[in-house]
């Protein structure tokens, strides 16, 4: 049995650690919240765009341009987002899961990260990283989701890789949050669809509407996942502190009945002693 020394070292330490996890959940409850507002307000337009813009080039596939057409090359380029902290619980892993235990070969993949977690899990799996932007996930911008749109359509554009795909993780409520791999270049006719659809009519040259669509379309899609992502990390670090807390809790209940019993034992003991002391003496 642990000495009461011990016990009573080891219940300081936990309640450190306590304190620690406590303010962490608290400060990632202010972050949710401000996150949260930003990403649903977000969200609506983001979805809209992405099924507005999906239906269109559905409809133009008859024209011959860049954006609507896979590349050659076979290579795949994937923008995951996820954080540069840890102590979100499985916020991370589960993005890079998407990937390292996806249907994507690895081989395949030119990897854009955005956040140091997804970025150091991926290069220790061996898939090429080739570009890093860990440093907008903290506070994106409409700006930083344009600038990597821009980079990312830039290499479709040229052929270096024949698809654009998002990893990201869906913010549906304070402690649900859904991992997504969603492919956003180029866009292929689902199954069930009908062979027969209206083809798309543009009023001026279909090339300058395409230009100026698509890294719209781009962008708005990167920025929304960006948002949703920073959302889901405060809420996943914020159920992972509250867990932690609870568990420092409980351990130090544990800890404290613990040291209660040692005492009562040292105490029971010792009047044991001057018993058989006094018995002795007399």
């Amino acid at each position: 049995m642990a000495s009461m020394r011990d016990i009573k070292r080891r219940k300081s330490s936990i309640q450190s650690t306590g304190q620690i996890t406590k303010a962490m959940k608290l400060v990632a409850t202010v972050k949710l919240q401000k996150a949260k507002v930003k990403a649903e307000h977000t969200k609506p337009y983001s979805d809209c765009m992405y099924s507005t813009i999906q239906s269109i080039l559905e409809r133009s596939d008859t024209i011959q341009h860049p954006y609507l057409q896979g590349g050659d090359s076979p290579k795949k380029a994937v923008i995951v987002v996820t954080s540069n902290r840890g102590l979100a619980g499985g916020y991370n892993s589960n993005v890079v899961k998407l990937i390292t235990r996806g249907e994507l070969a690895q081989e395949e993949l030119e990897i854009y990260a955005i956040g140091k977690k997804g970025r150091e899990a991926l290069q220790r799996a061996g898939y090429h990283i080739a570009l890093d932007c860990s440093d907008i996930c903290e506070e994106p911008t409409y700006a930083d989701a344009a600038a990597l749109g821009r980079e990312v359509l830039n290499s479709f554009a040229k052929g270096e890789v024949g698809e654009i795909w998002l990893a990201y993780t869906g913010f549906k409520n304070t402690v649900v949050h859904e991992p997504r791999l969603i492919k956003l270049l180029p866009v292929e006719r689902g199954e069930g669809e009908s062979t027969a659809e209206i083809p798309m009519n543009y009023e001026i040259e279909e090339e300058s509407i395409l230009e100026m669509l698509i890294p719209k379309y781009m962008t708005s899609l990167i920025y929304g996942g960006l948002l949703e992502s920073v959302a889901s990390e405060n809420g996943a670090r914020m159920q992972a502190m509250d867990s932690a807390t609870s568990n420092a809790e409980e351990m130090i209940e544990d800890l404290t009945l613990l040291y209660n019993r040692a005492r009562q034992g040292s105490i029971t003991q010792e009047l044991t002693e001057i018993i058989a002391g006094a018995s002795a003496i007399s």
